[in-house]
């Protein structure tokens, strides 16, 4: 059976059309993307998933003695392929023939298309695994884990058997370095903080906080605010939940809209006052941004989406227009800066490097590779070490990069960063505050 590379029908992503539930619509997808995708081969080197799909195709023509195709697939070498997708996005990136590309007729999306399958098979299955659970709800754990009961909760969680026990019945890793929680949460620090009375002079910014820097990295909050009110922008926290993407990794598609729903409903009343939604990590502003409009397909929705920027994007158009202070009384030196892949997937650029080395007595060294954490796929322990492979262009270029300091937009890339090259890992915003003087 030939499987002709162009859809007889535009593909589904939007949980809201009854064929995106079609096991048959699905699997023929995947048959025609798989075939594609075989005949392309570009993004072998990007995630264990396209070795493993171009092995199980060309594993069955030994089998069965018919032509290297996808239409001898099976379910469960759609599920493997699946599984081993980290959802970094840098396939769509790359790939010529997505919507983006008017000069192809192909429309192929592969990580919607995993992500379907993730869908699809998790309500067929009845919901999500312990691990999957609990891997869905940072903002829960860190309201848990955060605050006074910091110090305790970091003790146990450092705790080697507890660590085992944590892998062998969740299933999350012994040997990745889970974030520390903060004594002090951002909100906390927020709701005591009093901006300079000339603050908002240049406009007012909502800020999307993100789970790990109102729990664990408070820090990236504390200096993106002084940042922006140092360029004379108020700073609001309007009411926030987590983002959903844990959620998406896992399937679990109505937890992702709960949680959607929420921020839609919050911060599209900051959009009406006039504000932009800034997020300081760019797994969540890519969510706000892309997946938002298709999970709820809500004009408020598809608002917010349209005016959400990530945190450096946002500080790079007030330098544009002459709102950012130019004095730094701190030279950085050099500072290896990693391009988080959710970052690169918003084809943004690299705003953090732009501003950064225009800091005088600063070199930027960038380095565009994939952490492998993307979310929750590298916390896994079935999938920690591969995840660490993935990562060695990532931490080998930190190496030989020498640099005073090291920084990236996504604080779990900057776990493993942390992990593997045994160096701290800062936020771009946190640089740049200690270059303005306002951090030590």
């Amino acid at each position: 059976m030939e499987i002709k590379p162009e859809p007889t029908i535009r593909p589904t992503f939007d949980p809201s059309d009854a064929r995106f539930w079609d096991p048959v619509d699905l699997e023929q997808e995947l048959r025609r993307v798989f075939e594609i995708c075989h005949g392309c081969r570009m993004c072998v080197g990007y995630c264990p998933s396209f070795p493993l799909m171009f092995d199980r195709i060309d594993e069955n023509h030994e089998k069965f003695g018919q032509a290297h195709s996808a239409v001898t697939l099976k379910a469960d070498d759609f599920v493997a392929v699946t599984d081993h997708c980290f959802q970094c996005k840098l396939c769509y990136v790359k790939c010529p023939y997505t919507p983006d590309d008017p000069a192809s007729t192909w429309l192929v999306d592969v990580p919607r298309l995993l992500w379907r399958e993730k869908v699809v098979r998790t309500r067929r299955e009845g919901g999500t695994t312990v691990q999957e659970k609990l891997l869905g709800e940072p903002g829960v754990l860190g309201a848990l884990g955060a605050g006074p009961m910091a110090p305790l909760t970091n003790l146990v969680n450092a705790n080697s058997l507890v660590r085992k026990v944590m892998d062998r019945v969740a299933g999350i890793s012994e040997h990745f370095a889970l974030p520390a929680y903060a004594s002090e949460t951002f909100p906390t620090w927020y709701a005591k903080h009093t901006p300079a009375e000339d603050v908002g002079r240049n406009g007012e910014v909502a800020l999307f906080a993100t789970c790990l820097v109102d729990f664990n990295r408070p820090g990236i909050g504390r200096s993106a605010v002084k940042v922006l009110e140092h360029a004379g922008v108020r700073v609001v926290r309007p009411a926030q939940t987590c983002c959903g993407m844990p959620n998406m990794d896992t399937g679990d598609i109505e937890r992702v809209r709960e949680k959607a729903r929420f921020n839609v409903a919050s911060l599209v009343e900051e959009v009406r006052k006039g504000r932009k939604i800034v997020a300081p990590g760019p797994s969540c502003s890519m969510t706000l941004r892309r997946e938002y409009p298709e999970v709820l397909g809500t004009d408020d929705a598809k608002l917010v989406a349209a005016n959400t920027m990530d945190l450096m994007e946002y500080l790079l158009t007030l330098w544009r227009a002459g709102k950012m202070p130019k004095e730094f009384p701190v030279a950085l030196g050099s500072v290896a800066y990693h391009a988080a892949c959710h970052l690169r997937a918003q084809r943004i650029s690299y705003p953090a490097r732009q501003i950064l080395e225009r800091i005088p007595g600063t070199e930027v060294t960038l380095i565009e590779q994939c952490s492998a954490v993307d979310g929750t796929w590298g916390m896994k322990a079935e999938y920690y070490e591969l995840g660490v492979k993935y990562a060695r262009k990532l931490t080998r270029g930190v190496t030989n990069a020498e640099a005073k300091h090291v920084a990236s937009d996504c604080p779990l890339a900057s776990q493993r960063i942390m992990k593997e090259n045994n160096t701290a890992v800062a936020h771009p915003v946190e640089l740049l505050a200690r270059a303005y003087g306002l951090e030590g």
